[in-house]
């Protein structure tokens, strides 16, 4: 921003200087008003009559340069702030410009804090949301986290040279314990102890002693409040408190009458708001989310000047509370730089507006979705850093980045992101439970004796030894459909139609093998694999259940042969036969119209059925069944292939018309002549990636 030239100055000096000299500074009473005082480092006493003069033409202690008052009125809303300025109730804040804010984090995100007292001055005094200021109730066990968020006192002496002086004047007691984990920040500390008298003389001090950074805040409106809104004596609280605040604004315009080098930012604002009763409920309500920052200077990327505060959440458009840190700290050129920026808000003198930053994991669970808002002069590239390391510049206006995350095993990560858009920073924290990106296990290419990528038609078997055909060519239920992305690595897969059927009722696709696994009898073990996705509804007949894959007459569970079923509730069932004898294992869910990986594992030779259900809602399904010789013999079935939304006789929903079963998608239908191991076929899983890969 512009500094105050000599006429501003005396412009605002002419204003506020009556005001000052026609008004004493009251005393605080025994004192402090009975508050705790801290150590006060050159800051003189108040006279005994309590007035402490301003100091004379030319006499400014201190040094010149950008200061900043900051004050916190607790109780006082934005709406009530804007009532007073419109019926000139508080004359000394008529100049400020005022716009509504928001405050409490994000509803229903790590961000979200309570409406009350604690959160907001811990949020006012270090830029963040709960998620790193850590105050989360105003109780006396309540601590700022002086690691994660430290104060704007803090990074104020930490960014400036030495002998840079900060100051603190609070009304409500349990404000300085909030900074009880950081020591040497602040070199005046005053308790007032509920006098707001007291504040008003200790700040005044303050700017007379020339302190570059000055943090006070008043507590007669939240005082009052619970005589309601509309009340005397709430609207006597403001006036007064008005009036205490125009006091230091006279101090202020006197000082840079004195020195015109003396640039002051003033900030007003409120910890949070209130409900149509007074009370602070401590909600996510928009009265108790509404707040104001009014400032003396205009600035750019605070909308909504001399406005009504929204009635919606679209007041969640509008500046935060976690700007003012960040505001004033650039004001005194002690904002840090974007390797170091934390702040979950910007400062408001950028031409450009960058808000609504936002974070969710990955489908992929190994990245991280970003996306913000931003508007105004954006046409410098969009910079994003994650840790305060530079991880991608963007073209200009971009809103949104997915950030590939690479660790070196599963588990929960925490990454602090900054996005940098011209002069406007913004930073957020996100959280993903990381997922380490599988491959394919190379061991899968043994073994593997038909392979369909089904992504074409006429269906191919890549390892030349079967065919993959509608069981009659009149009645080709089959299509390749375009999977919208939702299978990690291709977009085609090939639907399979059990209601378009030829007039003889024959329907689905059979699968011809050169050389039948199950019958071979060179063949002791043998895994069947593909991907399944069922329509949006997963609905089926009551009762009778449909075949997703079956080389048998899947009337009876007991025939001879193989099949896997769908049954109601989207349930997944293995089944074996022999012909007057079975064996199942069942209770697979399955997420209707989503993709999952399914498969089932034949070991002859060790009498043993394995079945897998991989879904990306649920963690991996297993279970087992024991097998005898008799079954192992009539694992063939009928012979007739493997059906696919069949069963063995391709007539399956004629017989069971109350099972109209309709589509069933099929992606990369393979089968083995060995058993996969559990961590062959998660890995298929995990890494979404297509067999072909690892063929010649």
């Amino acid at each position: 921003m512009r500094p105050t030239t000599p006429s501003h100055a005396a412009h605002f000096a002419r204003w506020l200087l009556p005001l000052a000299t026609s008004l004493a500074l009251a005393a605080c009473g025994g004192g402090d008003g009975g508050g705790v005082s801290f150590p006060l480092v050159n800051v003189p006493p108040a006279n005994s009559s309590g007035g402490g003069n301003p100091p004379a033409s030319g006499t400014n202690q201190g040094k010149s340069g950008p200061k900043a008052l900051v004050v916190e009125i607790d109780g006082l809303t934005h709406a009530a702030l804007r009532d007073a300025i419109a019926q000139n109730k508080v004359p000394a804040l008529q100049s400020l410009r005022v716009a509504p804010a928001w405050t409490g984090g994000a509803n229903g995100t790590p961000s979200e804090q309570r409406t009350t007292d604690g959160p907001g001055w811990a949020t006012l005094l270090t830029g963040t949301w709960v998620t790193r200021h850590s105050v989360r109730w105003d109780t006396v066990d309540q601590r700022i986290d002086a690691k994660l968020a430290p104060s704007i006192f803090a990074l104020a002496k930490q960014n400036k040279a030495a002998g840079y002086k900060t100051a603190s004047v609070t009304s409500n007691a349990l404000y300085p314990q909030l900074l009880a984990n950081e020591s040497g920040t602040v070199d005046g500390a005053v308790d007032c102890a509920g006098a707001d008298a007291c504040v008003t003389e200790r700040t005044a001090q303050f700017i007379d002693a020339g302190y570059d950074l000055t943090v006070a805040q008043y507590g007669a409106p939240a005082a009052a409040a619970g005589n309601g809104l509309k009340s005397d004596a709430y609207q006597r609280a403001i006036s007064d408190t008005s009036a205490a605040v125009g006091r230091l604004l006279a101090r202020i315009a006197q000082r840079t009458a004195n020195d015109a080098k003396e640039d002051w930012l003033v900030i007003l604002t409120t910890g949070h708001g209130l409900d149509a009763f007074g009370t602070a409920s401590g909600l996510q309500a928009i009265d108790n989310k509404t707040v104001f920052i009014a400032s003396n200077k205009t600035l750019a990327a605070l909308p909504g000047t001399g406005t009504a505060a929204p009635a919606d959440t679209a007041l969640l458009q509008l500046a935060a509370a976690t700007d003012i840190a960040p505001t004033v700290l650039r004001h005194l050129g002690a904002l840090p730089a974007a390797e170091a920026y934390n702040f979950n808000g910007q400062a408001l003198q950028a031409a450009t507006s960058l808000r609504n930053l936002t974070a969710k994991a990955g489908a992929d669970k190994n990245s991280i979705e970003l996306s913000w808002a931003l508007s105004g002069a954006a046409t410098a590239p969009v910079q994003v850093l994650r840790d305060g390391k530079l991880v991608a510049t963007l073209p200009a206006g971009s809103t949104a980045y997915a950030d590939p995350i690479v660790a070196d095993a599963d588990g929960l990560y925490t990454y602090q992101y900054t996005v940098v858009a011209g002069e406007a920073s913004i930073a957020l924290a996100a959280q993903l439970a990381y997922v380490k990106p599988a491959t394919l296990a190379p061991t899968l290419v043994n073994g593997l004796v038909n392979y369909y990528p089904l992504d074409t038609l006429p269906a191919t078997d890549l390892k030349n030894a079967s065919t993959l055909a509608p069981w009659a060519a009149d009645a080709n239920g089959g299509t390749v459909v375009d999977d919208g992305f939702k299978l990690p690595y291709k977009v085609k897969a090939l639907r399979v139609d059990s209601t378009v059927k030829n007039a003889s009722g024959t329907a689905g696709y059979r699968l011809l093998q050169t050389t039948d696994v199950a019958t071979n009898p060179a063949v002791t073990a043998y895994t069947i694999g593909f991907w399944l996705r069922t329509d949006a509804t997963c609905s089926v007949g009551a009762g009778d259940g449909a075949s997703v894959i079956a080389n048998k007459n899947y009337d009876s569970g007991s025939n001879a042969g193989l099949a896997i079923g769908l049954f109601s509730s989207c349930e997944l069932r293995f089944n074996v036969g022999k012909g007057g004898g079975r064996a199942d294992s069942n209770g697979y869910g399955l997420s209707a119209g989503q993709w999952a990986y399914v498969a089932v594992v034949i070991d002859k030779a060790n009498l043993k059925m394995t079945a897998y259900l991989f879904d990306a809602a649920r963690a991996m399904q297993t279970g087992s069944a024991t097998l005898n010789a008799d079954i192992v013999a009539q694992l063939g079935g009928l012979k007739n292939g493997l059906s696919l939304n069949e069963d063995g006789t391709g007539q399956y929903y004629k017989r069971w018309t109350s099972s109209p079963r309709g589509t069933l998608d099929f992606n990369e239908f393979a089968i083995w002549n060995r058993a996969l191991t559990a961590d062959e076929l998660t890995s298929i899983f995990k890494s979404g990636q297509p067999l072909m890969l690892l063929l010649p």
